[in-house]
């Protein structure tokens, strides 16, 4: 505070930093509301992803299992074809209060599926029933990947935001009340310095006037002793040729 010169305008300098401080804090602090809502949506929807996603699980194993027993081994039938992707995940973003989360989707490229003939001989409905119950289980896993992605982030999110709202409240606002505290404190003891000051000269000018009226009380008193100083001023008003007549002047020829 000492490097803050107390001025008037270095104290509506720090008015303006408070009332941006105060306006920021109050902004991040409806983000850290709005992302704490979003988080905590994210984890009831992951809670409820996971326990969906074990039951779909057994099942597709399950299925696969009985597809193995009726149809024989088929993993090395499936493993020796193209194995080209029928299925791929797309990446997007989510915008929630400036955070940008990732999602994932899942789309189809349009490829035929190959392994058409398995199942000829025999477990044909099994395999198709293998077919969708491990497709389920793979939107179920591409929801889990893209719900704790976007988790993970947004508790990121949430901790920074959280992070600056605290240094806000408890450092920067109060720090700035702190110098403009100072200042104000500096300024008001100016203004008594001030005031102080022109009551001094104040009473020194009187002092000299009533000191310069008694001079001149006591001058005139002496003057008018030492009788300098007519009885009135009457006579210095006189008109001087109202004293003579222009009778008693002689004619003058030429």
């Amino acid at each position: 505070m000492a490097d803050v010169p107390p001025t008037r305008m270095n104290q509506q300098v720090f008015k303006g930093k408070k009332k941006a401080a105060e306006s920021g804090h109050r902004l991040l602090k409806k983000k850290a509301d709005a992302l704490k809502v979003k988080f905590n949506d994210y984890a009831k929807n992951i809670a409820l992803t996971k326990s969906g996603m074990s039951g779909d699980a057994s099942n597709a194993f399950f299925s696969l299992t009985q597809a193995e027993y009726a149809a024989g081994n088929f993993k090395r039938k499936v493993a020796e074809g193209s194995m080209t992707a029928r299925v791929r995940v797309g990446a997007g973003v989510d915008n929630v209060a400036g955070v940008k989360l990732p999602v994932f989707t899942k789309y189809e490229t349009g490829a035929t599926a190959d392994n058409q003939s398995l199942g000829l001989v025999g477990g044909g409905k099994k395999i198709v029933a293998v077919r969708g119950k491990f497709t389920v289980l793979l939107d179920m896993l591409i929801k889990l990947a893209s719900l704790q992605t976007s988790f993970a982030t947004l508790d990121e999110a949430l901790k920074v935001t959280n992070r600056r709202v605290n240094a806000l409240e408890n450092v920067t606002i109060p720090k700035i009340q702190n110098i403009l505290d100072y200042i104000s404190r500096e300024l008001d003891e100016l203004e008594r310095e001030d005031f102080t000051r022109l009551k001094l000269v104040q009473g020194a000018k009187e002092k000299e006037e009533k000191e310069k009226a008694v001079k001149a009380a006591k001058q005139k008193a002496a003057d008018l002793a030492a009788g300098k100083v007519s009885s009135g001023n009457k006579e210095n008003e006189k008109d001087i040729t109202a004293q003579f007549d222009a009778a008693d002047d002689e004619d003058v020829l030429f």
